[in-house]
């Protein structure tokens, strides 16, 4: 059976700006007039709240370590993608968040999951949004079955900041505990989470051009207006850089895969850049 329904990825960790990649995709998708089946990676992590809670008073895998291959039901996202890529559907789940409010007052507990499910039918592509969309291990490859795999990250140092400050000024948890969790989740977040870089169509790096030497001490965290976003294209040679020079004010090409824009036209680069693509990708299906 052949391929007939596009699948797009956006794989990069927490608080690397994946939301405002989502948000880019949303309005792209109302305005082109395509009914997206909006999948989040939260859906495939293996464990409740409170079901990791307790694997972390044991030392298993770190508080809220969803990196780990381990602690997701990757299979099932594999054959999600699979599924979906030859039939247009396929089963899915919803991680309940705290400000799930529609699924709360339906009887679900925030931490938990709502049961499997069919996706919704007739929607023209899949979106996923998550940790694992480029996975490629000795067991798994969801990476092979993406037709546009994005990445998006910040800097190391960028990315410790901004969890250091959600996790103590929002979710109330010590210092000293963010810092352990970073600690715990190193591993994972080498073997797992960083190669999936070397499998995307692009990938989005915000930069920060303030000092982060220290980011266990840094006091803010660094803003769009102090930053750069680095752009780097797996096939420059179908990408118009003259057009995005002349579209997006104060970039710059730093080499012939690379793109360079400042933080506040992030949202401006992602639709000229990521528009065509899809656009591209729908026009190659096959009853398009």
């Amino acid at each position: 059976m052949s391929k007939r329904h596009p699948i797009i990825a956006v794989t990069g960790s927490s608080g690397a700006g994946t939301t405002t990649t989502g948000q880019v995709f949303g309005r792209l998708f109302a305005s082109e007039g395509l009914v997206a089946a909006m999948v989040s990676g939260d859906s495939f992590h293996r464990y409740t709240r409170e079901q990791m809670a307790r694997l972390a008073a044991k030392g298993q895998f770190g508080e809220r370590n969803h990196f780990a291959l381990a602690a997701n039901h990757i299979d099932k996202l594999e054959a999600l993608f699979y599924d979906y890529g030859h039939t247009g559907n396929g089963q899915c789940r919803h991680y309940v968040h705290d400000d799930d409010q529609a699924l709360i007052q339906a009887g679900h507990k925030p931490g938990t999951f709502t049961p499997w499910a069919q996706l919704p039918a007739n929607t023209d592509l899949l979106f996923y949004e998550g940790l694992h969309g480029g996975v490629v291990s000795d067991i798994y490859n969801t990476s092979q079955y993406v037709d546009l795999l994005i990445g998006v990250v910040p800097i190391v140092n960028l990315e410790w900041i901004q969890k250091i400050h959600r996790d103590t000024f929002k979710r109330g948890y010590s210092q000293d505990a963010v810092v352990k969790t970073i600690i715990n989740r190193m591993d994972d977040y080498v073997h797992d989470i960083v190669p999936q870089f070397s499998h995307t169509h692009v990938n989005f790096q915000r930069i920060p051009l303030v000092d982060t030497s220290n980011p266990f001490v840094a006091r803010d965290v660094p803003t769009e207006e102090e930053s750069m976003v680095v752009i780097r294209f797996r096939d420059p040679s179908e990408v118009d850089f003259p057009y995005l020079l002349q579209m997006i004010a104060g970039s710059s090409v730093s080499r012939r895969d690379t793109l360079v824009i400042p933080g506040p036209k992030l949202s401006l680069a992602m639709d000229l850049i990521l528009r065509p693509m899809v656009l591209h990708l729908m026009a190659q299906k096959p009853f398009a």
